[in-house]
Parts: structure tokens; sequence; C-alpha cells
């Protein structure tokens, strides 16, 4: 039988954890103290170890502290006093696996012991064809520094509910991250639902993320889930978080920090069990300071980061990522792989790859549609003459910062942004939408900030 440590000061609260955990067929052993805590941790193992933030000899930071350092395959949930933001955030950063809040609601602790339970054992792997088809295990390959960190701090991240934000460039596989740490926790067999923050218009966010009821407005037919309700149980992985204008920000920060949702037009809220990973290559602090994402919400997203390293940082994984890539898309076929000369292997690996990952496999993709045999050429791959040197547009950012470096932050800052939104719109020959592209933004991105930084009213004029 499975047990579980529950540490509280209050009898009444220990009673009813050990008999909601009595029948779900689970075996409770408490503690009043962190004293005796310690004590029974010496002497027994445990599944699940549950405690109260505030206790009569210390608090569940140390608990938690104390567990990571001795028992770091037992996940600790806290239990923090309602409304207690600081301190849910604290401990999931100290390590914790997830939290309730006080009153203890037994659904929402039922749910957080059943994905307790369903950890996999440290150091288990997964059946080798079960880990194949998980989308993006076998894309977050490579044998450098970098990346066996990155995979590393995945399977760590993937042991706890705690909000996690991945950042990194374009193309540097962030979704595939948030797949792999969805895959291979505790809700793998929930549902992973992937939101493009930025490619929903603004006035239908509040109802394809909570969903609405029949006749809420017109076309409203019937009722619809939105995709909380369809990751409840699962993973909600928000892409481009910081394209959610301020005012959805407001809704998101509540429903996280409730566990509910009210769809459009409904009277009540109903409870949501969904784990939150955000995305961006944008530096969301910096959208802090400048008033375009809320701080709040930021802290509440942002409780462990994740960063993906760009391709120019592990240059030694190319020939593995091609190998990788070659599998994919040259067919199933017995005869010879296509490989690459040391010339295109040398072109590939001088290559700064502003796309990273991505943009790797649309080149090889190409060079397999040209090459006249099995061996791929320098010349079959189309880099350019830019190989192995700054792209021009990145000299003229670089230019632009030489020229801001007696300014202030800030405005050193938007002299470099303001000169690479230039370099996009010559490039594009002055095609907005296409722009944003090039920068890897969306195009209600690229209004604001041409806005902000006072680019739209100089073209208007000049046109």
């Amino acid at each position: 039988m499975s047990q579980v440590l529950v540490i509280d000061d209050e009898a009444d609260i220990r009673e009813l954890l050990s008999l909601t955990l009595a029948r779900m067929g689970l075996e409770a052993h408490c503690a009043a103290n962190v004293s005796e805590a310690y004590a029974l941790l010496a002497k027994n193992s445990y599944n699940l170890c549950l405690t109260d933030m505030r206790l009569p000899d210390g608090d569940g930071l140390a608990v938690v502290d104390h567990v990571s350092k001795h028992h770091p395959d037992l996940p600790v949930a806290v239990i923090t006093a309602h409304g207690s933001t600081e301190n849910a955030v604290a401990a999931l950063k100290a390590g914790a696996f997830d939290y309730l809040a006080k009153p203890v609601s037994l659904n929402q602790l039922r749910t957080l012991v059943r994905s307790a339970l369903k950890l996999p054992a440290p150091g288990a792997r997964r059946p080798p064809e079960d880990e194949d088809s998980a989308t993006g295990a076998a894309l977050l390959v490579g044998e450098s520094a970098p990346m066996r960190a990155t995979r590393s701090m995945i399977e760590r991240l993937a042991r706890t509910q705690a909000p996690i934000h991945i950042t990194g460039e374009s193309g540097s596989g962030k979704e595939l991250a948030a797949r792999l740490i969805h895959t291979k926790g505790s809700r793998r067999d929930g549902p992973f639902v992937g939101v493009n923050c930025g490619a929903i218009p603004e006035n239908l966010m509040e109802s394809e993320f909570f969903g609405y009821r029949k006749g809420a407005f017109t076309g409203a037919t019937s009722d619809r889930d939105g995709f909380f309700q369809a990751a409840s149980g699962g993973t909600l992985f928000l892409d481009e978080v910081a394209d959610l204008p301020l005012p959805m920000q407001v809704k998101l920060l509540r429903a996280i920090q409730e566990k509910k949702v009210r769809k459009v037009g409904a009277t009540s809220e109903e409870a949501v069990d969904v784990r939150l990973i955000s995305a961006t290559h944008r530096n969301l602090g910096g959208e802090v300071k400048s008033g375009n994402f809320r701080q709040d919400l930021y802290y509440r997203l942002n409780v462990i980061e994740l960063r993906m390293p760009s391709l120019r940082e592990m240059r030694d994984d190319v020939p593995l990522l091609a190998g990788t890539f070659f599998a994919r898309h040259s067919g199933t076929g017995s005869g010879e792989k296509p490989y690459l000369s040391d010339e295109a292997l040398s072109r590939l690996q001088g290559y700064d790859f502003p796309g990273n990952v991505r943009e790797l496999e649309n080149v090889l993709e190409r060079a397999l549609a040209l090459a006249s045999g099995h061996e791929i050429q320098a010349g079959d791959l189309q880099l350019g003459p830019a190989s192995a040197r700054e792209p021009e547009p990145a000299k003229a950012g670089a230019a632009a910062a030489a020229g801001a470096a007696g300014l202030p932050l800030q405005e050193r800052l938007d002299s470099v942004e303001r000169q690479a939104i230039l370099d996009a719109l010559a490039q594009t020959r002055y095609n907005r939408t296409a722009a944003a592209k090039v920068l890897g933004i969306t195009f209600r991105a690229l209004r604001y900030r041409m806005e902000r930084l006072g680019i739209k009213d100089e073209l208007d004029t000049k046109d």
C-alpha cells in the first residue's frame, strides 16, 4: 500500500486528510511538527509528502529543502493560506511538486495525489517505442554540453507541477521541450493542448480560452469548451505568451490562481486541472518593464525558467541532427542513405542559423531534393555567401548598438529594436506582414512596436 506523510499542526486537518487518503486506499502517517516529520522520514519510505506552510518549529519550505537533499525522489506538496500567492510560488521554486490552498478542496487534493502517484520511478525509462512516438523526444538530440544540460533539466521539470516558462530563439525547439516535459511527467496520459497566443483575434480570446454557453453571443448555437477545459488533466502550452493583450492577461491570472474558469455567458465557475507551460522568443522581463506584460502574471508563469540553446551554441551536434533529419525525409528504402560531404558539413557548422534547428531541417530537406546523388554537396545547401558571416541586418543592428552606446539602457534597447524593424521593413519593401515574419513576431506586435517607437508616423509621412 502506498504511504503518504501528512505534516500539519492542526489535528482536525490531519484527520481530514487522513480520512480522505484512506478512502483512496492510501496509508497516512501524520506529524504535528517538523521534528516529528523528520523522524518519520528517517524510518519510513513514502510516495508523497503533504506539509502545511506554517509549523510550530519551522515552515514548509524547510521541509521541501530537507526532502530535496535527503529524499530527492519524494514529491512534496505544500498547503498554503488562501490567497498566499507568494508562499505558493516560493515553494514551487524551492522544488515542491505542487501546492494546495486552504480551505483544502478535497477534489483538488485527490487530483494532486493521483498525479503524484503517477510519477515514473526515478531513472525508469519508457519503452523505446513509446519514447520514439512521444512528439519531440526524437528531435531533442545532441551530445553537446548545452543539449545534455537541457535534457537533464527537462527530466527534473517533468517531476513537478510547477509552471514553466521556456525561452529561446525562434526554431530552437520550445514546443518540443514542452511536449517532452508533458510526456515524461505524471500527466503523460492526459491531453497536451498547444495554443499560439499571437494567432487568436483579441475579441475571441476569452471564449477560446474559457469556452462559452449557448446563446452567449450571436453564433453561439451550442455550449463549447475552451482550451482550459480541453487540457484538463493534462498540459496547456501557451506559445508566444507575450502576445496576450493586457485585458486577457488579467483573466488568465485569475484562472491560474483560482484553478477555475467561467465560460462566456455562464453564471458560475468550474474547476480545471491543468499544468501550465508558456514560451516566447522575446524577453518577458523586458515586456514587464515596458508595461506590456503584467508583473504578477509574469511571476506566476515564470516560476521555473528553461532556456533552449541556439544551434550556434551546439555546432558539434549538426552531424547528429543531420542524420536524424535525413532518416525522416529520405524515405524507408533499403538503398544507400544520404550523407554530407566534408565541405557541406563544414559549411553547415560555420553557418549561424538564425532560424536554429527548424532552419537546419528546412535546409537539409531542400538539399535532399536538389542533390543528384546520395552525397549532399555544399552547393545543394544553398546557404549563400553569408554562411559563416554575420547577416547584413545583424551588422546594421550592431552598428545601431554601437551608435547608441552612450545612451541610457532603455534608449539603447529602443535604438537597436528600431533599427531591426527598419531593416526588416526595407528587406520586405515595407510589407509589414512580411516584415513581422522576418522578425519572428506577430503583425499585431510589430504594429504596436512601430507605434511605440514612432516608426509608423514616419512611414505615413514618407508615403
